[in-house]
């Protein structure tokens, strides 16, 4: 049997970019992140973990980042009024989001554990965003500089040597839906070797 409103999910599902500004019920981010769980996991080891910011907690994620950028040159490290500028819009446009989500794992030591766990992780987040759809719900999957910067782990209790955060959800209500924009026909990318 075909579940025709899972494939709609898969084929309508869309990165949003512009959220509406009031939150997600906690229970429904729980319900979410629970689809989510029902990833595929080697050995059953249910790697991730997620941390989300919201209310007031985004405010320090958000001076986090901000840190971080200043640290690594994407905005400038002074008080100027560029600089001021620069931070300012970056930090209105970031506390419009309603919900950070850091979704992150510890690393396994061997190469190949470790990417078992990360695309368990990955498995996680796209199981998460088409629930997050049927809930009406939109996300922005992200992978920043900030996310490889030791001191923005160390800031929000994670450890750089050992943890790994394999993206950075930026969730709330869609504004508006982008456009279906199309995909490359499977068959360009599709191949049967039948000897």
């Amino acid at each position: 049997m075909v579940y025709i409103e899972l494939l709609n999910a898969i084929e309508e599902r869309r990165s949003v970019h512009n959220f509406q500004p009031r939150e997600i019920d906690s229970a429904i981010l729980k319900e979410i992140f629970y689809y989510g769980s029902y990833a595929p996991s080697h050995y059953m080891k249910e790697p991730w973990n997620v941390k989300v910011y919201q209310c007031k907690g985004k405010n320090r994620f958000v001076e986090n980042i901000l840190a971080s950028y200043r640290r690594l040159g994407m905005i400038p490290d002074d008080d100027g009024p560029k600089a001021l500028r620069v931070a300012e819009s970056m930090r209105s446009f970031l506390l419009q989001i309603p919900h950070h989500v850091v979704i992150h794992y510890e690393r396994e030591e061997d190469a190949i554990r470790n990417e078992e766990e990360y695309s368990a992780v990955c498995a996680f987040i796209q199981n998460a965003q088409l629930a997050a759809w049927e809930y009406g719900v939109g996300m922005l999957w992200t992978v920043t500089p900030y996310m490889h910067d030791p001191i923005f782990l160390r800031e929000i209790g994670l450890d750089a040597e050992k943890d790994k955060i394999v993206a950075v959800m930026q969730v709330g209500y869609p504004e508006r839906i982008p456009q279906d924009k199309g995909r490359t026909a499977i068959t360009e990318k599709l191949q049967f070797i039948n000897n």
